[in-house]
């Protein structure tokens, strides 16, 4: 082959090359977390693949941005922050909703001495605090966060049965659905297709959708999705929702009226968290377990993001 035929060949094998590996780079099949952001707790995104993390004993949130590395963007004890739960990016308000809880009372102490439980809103540019508020209740802990049809955030109480809505033009949480019903430990929650929250239980296992009318509850129901365990996070997806287990499932949730089918699409390391960004469903691996008793002394594992094709 003469140099004018070889050259072009070349050129394009080099830009090939060049594009198969820049696609490897922006999406890792996974993440390694550094050491000061350990046990993960929830995690979510915002439409060019940016991922917020939180950290269930150290506190503050963790930012990795596509083909970036994972970075610490809003330090621990950040506005009065303590142990972070249930993360949320809103674009449309342009802020990121974290739960901010004291869960001493499970030995886990977070970066400072602050009581109670808040639902903290933070710039999602910039990282600066902007607003917080206090869960009514003098058994809290706030746990996740879904933003409505109606534009409210709504968030769950894993310590009491209650799920709150935020009043913003009062400046105050209020109590928008409770029942004993739902001791399970409320959990991971979505709104639907049909417009219905949909929330898990923790500890119980179960699945709920409360039927929604004009931003107010009128009446709930236990879906019938057989045996799960330790469902948390849960996010919407076309047809239903992902969600993942305790006991290490990533779980496709499909909804059609009362019909419920529940398929594994993959399988990780006591996750608790999950969003889906783009095609891609990112998974964080709390390992939850190494902060109990029977456990704080084995060492630490790795913590990871672990990544899968939303098919």
């Amino acid at each position: 082959m003469s140099r004018l035929t070889t050259a072009p060949l070349l050129a394009a094998m080099a830009l090939s090359l060049g594009f198969v590996a820049g696609i490897a780079k922006a999406e890792p099949s996974e993440i390694l977390l550094p050491e000061v952001h350990p046990f993960p707790e929830s995690m979510t995104s915002t439409e060019d693949g940016t991922l917020y993390v939180s950290s269930f004993s150290n506190g503050g949130v963790l930012r990795v941005k596509p083909g970036g590395k994972p970075e610490v963007w809003i330090e621990p004890g950040t506005f009065d922050t303590r142990s972070t739960l249930g993360v949320l990016a809103d674009e449309e308000r342009g802020v990121l909703w974290v739960c901010s809880s004291d869960v001493s009372g499970i030995g886990v102490k977070g970066p400072n001495d602050i009581k109670g439980s808040y639902l903290k809103v933070f710039d999602l540019e910039t990282g600066r605090g902007e607003v917080s508020y206090k869960l009514p209740s003098e058994i809290s802990v706030c746990n996740d966060i879904a933003i409505g049809p109606d534009g409210a955030a709504y968030i769950t109480n894993v310590a009491s049965p209650e799920i709150l809505k935020l009043d913003e033009d009062a400046g105050e949480l209020k109590v928008w659905l409770t029942d004993d019903a739902l001791k399970g430990g409320l959990d991971g929650l979505a709104f639907g297709e049909d417009g219905n929250l949909y929330v898990n239980t923790y500890n119980a296992g179960e699945l709920f959708r409360v039927d929604v009318e004009d931003g107010e509850a009128k009446g709930f129901e236990k879906l019938d999705t057989g045996p799960l365990t330790k469902p948390d996070g849960m996010r919407p997806i076309e047809g239903g929702f992902v969600t993942v287990q305790g006991g290490g499932e990533l779980s496709r949730i499909s909804v059609d009226g009362d019909d419920v089918t529940i398929e594994e699409i993959g399988s990780f390391k006591e996750p608790t968290g999950v969003t889906v960004a783009g095609d891609t469903i990112w998974v964080a691996e709390g390992q939850l377990d190494y902060l109990s008793e029977e456990k704080k002394d084995q060492p630490r594992p790795d913590f990871h993001l672990r990544a899968v094709p939303l098919q």
